[in-house]
């Protein structure tokens, strides 16, 4: 339910007290539009507020939310290609969606009513994570405000009834998606029966499961050099949801208004600035560092720091030849070569990249490629020759990423 963060502010009232049902996607296979844990509310009177499919299988998703609204009973449904009947519900994609539907009472004080009205509080970026119940009547649900520091006993005065679910391994699986954010399905199993629901009745249904949603803080993008292409990478990264911080030892540069787009901009030797953030805990794992001031007095530096820890994507701008160099330079500091491997140079995919815009989209094609561990994709650093080839007469040489420049 956390994509519906953004429109759930204004559409609270339209719920009001009234009776309303949520449809999730528990389950995915295939080519599906969606991933697990998108979420669709469908009001008594048919009012709607998001998406399963683009339009494939909503229709029968609000028919089945009325029918759940009925008789105040959930509802599970798999959707998945329909070659005999061109007019049923399906997914012509050919993948496969498993729907659950939840139905909330009317005044009811319901644990989906209290989750929604506490995310319509939320921020668009603030960390928050949301663990409900599938499959049993009760449909517990808890917002966790830091996931990055959840802990499943945090969940004992939130929801009992769900802790009392989680047994062992469940229990683990359930708090490291949390902490790792992402969205997942853990199938309840284990010793002891459910508790008695609200209406005395007990057992664990066969297909009860813990849906867990979690978004982290945003990961952070460094982008260091304010010249041409980091001006277009700045919105680009923005793009991909990362926080994006611009850095220059230059003022005159860094304070051009062309960066503003940048969540901050910072005036700093690069490397020094690397080491302040490595040192308070700013940088993570999911951290990425795009070096395009193609100077060596700002690069080798801190290519060095860079390189010494552990980060998502370390990319430099430059030739094949300076790269070359750049390598030699790096070898002379010491810096080991199996640390050297993990550089992104030249940086990007290679997809014929010119302009600064141009040469933007090959570098967050080759980080999205790198965050999604796709192997389709071929990195500049692994192909040979030249960086770019013309069509036709060749441009000015302005691109010192794509160019074989004599000055470089």
């Amino acid at each position: 339910m956390l994509d519906l963060i953004p429109s759930l502010g204004a559409w609270l009232p339209t719920l009001g007290g009234g009776q309303f049902a949520v449809a999730t996607i528990a389950a995915a296979s295939g080519s599906v539009p969606r991933p697990v844990g998108t979420s669709m509310i469908i009001t008594a009177s048919g009012s709607v507020l998001g998406s399963l499919s683009g339009g494939c299988v909503e229709g029968a998703v609000v028919a089945l939310a009325q029918e759940a609204m009925d008789d105040d009973a959930a509802r599970r449904k798999t959707f998945g290609f329909s070659s005999e009947d061109a007019f049923a519900a399906g997914l012509t994609c050919g993948g496969e969606l498993d729907i659950h539907i939840q139905p909330v009472p009317a005044r009811a004080a319901h644990p989906l009513r209290t989750a929604l009205q506490v995310m319509a509080q939320s921020g668009p970026d603030q960390p928050l994570a949301l663990v409900r119940t599938l499959g049993t009547r009760g449909g517990d649900a808890v917002v966790v405000p830091d996931p990055a520091a959840f802990q499943l006993a945090g969940l004992l005065a939130a929801a009992p009834e769900l802790l009392h679910l989680l047994h062992g391994e469940t229990a683990l699986q359930v708090e490291s998606m949390v902490r790792g954010g992402g969205a997942g399905l853990v199938r309840l199993s284990g010793p002891g029966e459910c508790p008695p629901d609200r209406d005395g009745r007990s057992g664990r249904p066969e297909d009860a499961a813990v849906l867990v949603e979690s978004r982290l803080a945003p990961p952070r993008m460094l982008v260091f050099g304010a010249n041409d292409f980091g001006a277009a990478l700045v919105p680009a990264a923005r793009l991909l949801g990362y926080h994006v911080t611009l850095i220059d030892a230059r003022p005159a540069f860094a304070r051009q208004p062309r960066f503003a787009a940048a969540h901050q901009v910072v005036t700093d030797w690069p490397h020094r600035y690397l080491a302040v953030e490595a040192a308070a805990g700013r940088l993570d794992s999911r951290t990425v560092a795009a070096v395009l001031t193609h100077d060596p007095k700002f690069d080798l530096p801190l290519l060095e720091a860079a390189l010494a820890l552990d980060l998502a994507y370390v990319g430099a701008m430059g030739s094949r030849r300076s790269h070359l160099q750049r390598v030699g330079d790096l070898l002379a500091a010491g810096v080991a070569p199996e640390r050297i491997a993990q550089l992104h140079s030249p940086i990007g995919l290679d997809l014929g990249a010119v302009t600064p815009a141009e040469v933007a989209v090959s570098i967050t094609a080759e980080i999205l490629a790198a965050r999604t561990r796709a192997a389709s994709c071929t990195p500049l650093r692994d192909t040979s020759g030249s960086i770019h080839q013309h069509p036709g007469p060749a441009p000015a040489p302005t691109d010192f990423n794509h160019q074989e420049i004599a000055w470089t």
